[in-house]
């Protein structure tokens, strides 16, 4: 059988065709090959370029704007307070959302420098507010449902701080414009409705067998040291951060979640960027099932899309074996999670 080929005139210094040379069709595919193989190459290159242009505009962005914050925090005193932790707040909360719509180009190294930058910040910002703002008592009511699975009243003693007089049960809590929340509670059930919250930060520390229940859109949560206690949440406009919990549940939709020292704790969750856990065991995750009236117009508010749940895609910053499953996270079975909470304190 004759190969197939094309016909190549060549001619002469004249100008005169003398003669057909026949290249072979293998030929001609090999440089149609090496062609596309070039211009593939290319592309990845101008694509890599891209990418490393868009993370240095990154990190240089987000240095310039961590060093202003950073600044802002070294000037703040009493007599600026006020407006000076409104502004850190503001731009902290645009920092990280900044994060999250950078992260489809960052390379994790880059992602998890800029949370602990974050987070440090975060961690600044709240020691900020409590040397500049005065600690005050006041009181938080407490709900009882009649129903056999609400928490008991607490048992006060004499070494604590806390008072119970005519059903009240007072907590030590940091107030201000920007901040509020419940501290040193034991069998509670604490709650906040939607005007009390505001786009606040919210503090939740230092609890044991509560039940807490935030109809709301807050700016940030932060949960520090709770034990057997339910968290039920509404959308959080920006991270929340878990560190010291124990046998809990806890339940919110957010941007972002970063879970620290956290054991035996079941996390019903709807993420639009990532979950992160650290240093953590036998945490389990699901997607977030809790409803209330007006949770629509809250997750709005918090800027959160309600059809992009990441709630299965867990980075865990101790476990860095590519493609074998880290043993400190793992999913709640659809046949034990919980689709139905308890009504609590809901006008």
């Amino acid at each position: 059988m004759a190969a197939l080929g094309v016909d190549v005139n060549v001619g002469n210094d004249d100008g005169e065709s003398n003669s057909a040379i026949r290249v072979p069709e293998r030929v001609l595919r090999r440089d149609q090959a090496r062609l596309e193989e070039a211009e593939r190459r290319r592309n990845v290159k101008e694509s890599q370029t891209v990418t490393e242009e868009k993370s240095d505009f990154f990190t240089s962005t987000f240095n310039d704007e961590k060093t202003a914050v950073e600044e802002m925090l070294s000037i703040c005193n009493h007599n600026n307070r006020d407006k000076s932790l409104e502004e850190i707040t503001l731009k902290t909360q645009q920092l990280q959302k900044f994060l999250n719509d950078s992260m489809r180009f960052l390379t994790q190294y880059e992602i998890r420098q800029a949370q602990a930058s974050l987070q440090k910040l975060q961690s600044s910002l709240a020691e900020k507010r409590d040397e500049l703002l005065p600690k005050k008592k006041f009181a938080f009511r407490s709900r009882n449902t009649g129903a056999s699975k609400q928490p008991a009243p607490v048992q006060q003693t004499s070494d604590t701080s806390e008072s119970d007089v005519g059903g009240t049960v007072v907590v030590d809590a940091a107030v201000s414009v920007n901040q509020c929340g419940f501290s040193n509670a034991d069998s509670q059930v604490l709650i906040k409705q939607a005007e009390e919250i505001q786009q606040r930060d919210v503090l939740l520390s230092h609890l044991t067998n509560c039940k807490v229940r935030l109809y709301g859109c807050p700016s940030t949560v932060h949960i520090k040291n709770v034990h057997g206690c339910e968290i039920l949440c509404g959308p959080v406009s920006s991270s929340v951060f878990v560190d010291q919990c124990t046998d809990s549940t806890l339940v919110f939709p957010c941007q972002q979640l970063r879970t620290h020292n956290t054991t035996a704790t079941l996390i019903y969750i709807h993420v639009t960027s990532r979950a992160i856990i650290e240093d953590c065991h036998g945490v389990q995750f699901a997607p977030f099932t809790w409803t209330y009236p007006g949770i629509h117009d809250h997750f709005k508010v918090a800027g959160l899309d309600p059809n992009r749940n990441n709630w299965r895609e867990v980075d865990d910053f101790n476990w860095l074996a590519a493609g074998t499953p880290s043993p400190n996270w793992s999913v709640i079975p659809e046949t034990e999670r919980i689709c139905s909470w308890d009504v609590v304190g809901h006008p």
